[in-house]
């Protein structure tokens, strides 16, 4: 019986040893998942997701003039986005120059801000993977231009947003001699000054632009296709996993449900993007 204590001693100790690394391991895996994702961590410490949005007036973004709420399909995305998430959302307006930065600085913690997907974004950036829309750039031109074509501003000055994806096509595929300005007002602005025979942006700022404003009666958008078109999905920092596990489970349930289609729809976007109902299909047909 005196032989059997030392191992009985022993075995004890080993148990205990056993459960008590066994804690510590849990508690640095608990540890390590709690700072995992800084994005998360943040916003479980504010109580509230920042959401960088771009108002350039319009269905898909604008300044309600009576509430001086942002209004429109990208606040109503962001909105939706928080709502998904489970906490309380803080809207701030960014400007093409500037968005990308806001994100990186974290005065954002994302950005649903008409930037479409490319290589070289995703090379600095995180993002959702599934999308919200798909958008592709156009040219609005006045009417007596004699712009039809995109080869046909080959050698003449485009304007563009500054950041804008468009600008590498426009000068590198096509020749145009291109400028950038702060924002897409300003590009616009210079058009209409005679600074360049183009403005190009997001088809979604175009063409409800000149088909609903008096003051572009002079202008239409007469190229067919579209240049450089690309997934509009939501912004993240780099690396940060698990918010962007979170962001994109929002957004399939959108596809899901059919809760973007409905959207498109009630803030008057036409027309109809045909991309919806595919990713409908596509993410219906995934579950």
């Amino acid at each position: 019986m005196a032989k059997q204590e030392p191992t009985r001693r022993l075995a004890r100790f080993a148990r205990r040893f056993a459960l008590r690394s066994g804690a510590a391991l849990g508690l640095l895996v608990c540890m390590g998942l709690a700072h995992a994702d800084a994005t998360q961590d943040k916003i479980r410490e504010k109580g509230k997701v920042t959401i960088g949005v771009l108002v350039n007036g319009g269905v898909f973004g604008s300044i309600d003039p009576a509430t001086q709420q942002l209004v429109g399909w990208n606040p109503e995305l962001a909105r939706k986005l928080g709502e998904g998430l489970g906490v309380p959302v803080e809207l701030v307006q960014v400007q093409t120059a500037t968005r990308v930065q806001f994100l990186l600085s974290g005065k954002v913690d994302l950005l649903i801000a008409s930037m479409e997907l490319n290589p070289e974004r995703a090379e600095s950036l995180g993002y959702a993977p599934t999308p919200f829309y798909r958008v592709g750039g156009a040219a609005a031109t006045r009417k007596n231009s004699g712009i039809k074509t995109w080869e046909d501003l080959r050698g003449k000055p485009v304007c563009v947003s500054q950041g804008s994806s468009f600008a590498k096509p426009l000068a590198n595929d096509y020749g145009a001699q291109v400028k950038g300005y702060k924002s897409s007002s300003d590009s616009l602005l210079a058009l209409k000054g005679g600074l360049c025979v183009a403005a190009v942006h997001d088809s979604t700022l175009i063409h409800p632009l000149l088909r609903s404003n008096p003051e572009w009666a002079d202008y239409h958008a007469p190229i067919a296709s579209e240049i450089l078109p690309a997934d509009s999905v939501v912004w993240t920092r780099k690396g940060e996993a698990d918010t962007i596990a979170a962001v994109d489970k929002v957004i399939r349930d959108w596809h899901r449900t059919g809760w973007l289609i409905e959207t498109e729809k009630r803030v008057g976007i036409t027309p109809p993007n045909p991309v919806l109902p595919q990713l409908h299909d596509q993410v219906v047909k995934g579950s």
